[in-house]
């Protein structure tokens, strides 16, 4: 039996892993939420880690406007406290699977990034996330996991998909961004690779390093809000483009963030789903979604 510790246990992703975990017989779970575990605490992050087999890391400051105000505290938990739990888990023999973002690349790009393209962020969440990457793969150089993700959307907290259908209901028209791009991802779709990666880490068939857990494919911001329209039913033409300086915010966004996957069938694991086929899977499964035509013959 394989022992997990869950941090960030209470989030979006944290919440999915649960999910994911809970039906597993041969795994035990210790799920760790913000007040359960605080991560920048050294002596509690050792104390969480023993006795487990494999962390999975979704604790994060996730506030990327008010970490260009408040860098040091941001940086404390997204990067500091992944040394922490390295420090932690190399003491003790433990796999670590840490979860950070595509703000770690500059976003100028134009084709999907590598796992080993040269990184340098924009904002200081960025920053922060790639400090925690530098620890895992320093402290933890042949146990160590990081997987990279973004635009998550999923059932639990506030995202880009659930905010958008409640503007749906409020108002006429919505104004979308059209001029940066990315791959929206479900977090329960990421939970369950993430989980894959640990069971291949423990049999032996996945390296360490890095991996991309973004969904396949790619859209853009007003993309993304159409086929949420679309796929509830609604009129994707009450959605228009627009540009971000029509929204300024604290911090900088990456224009181009799509995520290449290539490391995934070196351990074994299947490529990712594409982002359109995951999105209408949690449309489906939203209360008061009209059936799509294929669950209707189904």
């Amino acid at each position: 039996m394989s022992r997990v510790l869950v941090t960030g246990a209470g989030g979006m992703l944290g919440r999915d892993l649960l999910a994911v975990l809970r039906d597993r017989p041969d795994t035990a779970v210790t799920a760790a939420a913000r007040a359960d575990l605080d991560v920048t605490d050294p002596q509690a992050v050792r104390d969480a880690v023993a006795g487990h087999d494999v962390v999975l890391n979704a604790a994060a400051w996730t506030d990327v406007d008010t970490a260009e105000s408040r860098e040091p505290e941001a940086t404390a938990v997204n990067g500091d406290a992944v040394a922490h739990l390295a420090r932690a888990c190399a003491a003790t023999g433990a796999r670590l699977v840490h979860v950070s973002t595509d703000y770690v690349f500059p976003g100028d790009a134009t084709e999907p990034y590598p796992e080993d393209a040269p990184t340098g962020p924009v904002n200081a969440y960025g920053r922060g996330k790639l400090a925690g990457e530098r620890a895992v793969a320093r402290l933890l150089p042949e146990s160590g996991y990081v997987v990279r993700t973004a635009w998550l959307y999923g059932a639990h907290g506030r995202n880009f998909v659930t905010t958008v259908l409640r503007l749906a209901a409020e108002r006429d028209r919505l104004d979308v961004v059209d001029d940066q791009h990315g791959q929206p991802t479900w977090s329960h779709r990421l939970a369950g690779r993430l989980v894959a990666l640990a069971d291949a880490a423990l049999a032996g068939d996945a390296a360490p390093g890095v991996y991309h857990g973004t969904a396949s494919g790619e859209a853009t911001w007003y993309g993304l809000a159409r086929a949420v329209f679309a796929l509830r039913g609604l009129d994707p033409d009450r959605v228009r483009p627009t540009t971000s300086d029509r929204f300024p915010r604290p911090a900088p966004r990456p224009r181009y963030g799509v995520l290449a996957h290539g490391r995934w069938a070196a351990a074994k694991l299947p490529p990712p789903a594409h982002w359109h086929a995951d999105l209408s899977t949690f449309i489906d499964r939203l209360p008061g979604t009209p059936p799509s035509p294929s669950a209707a013959r189904s």
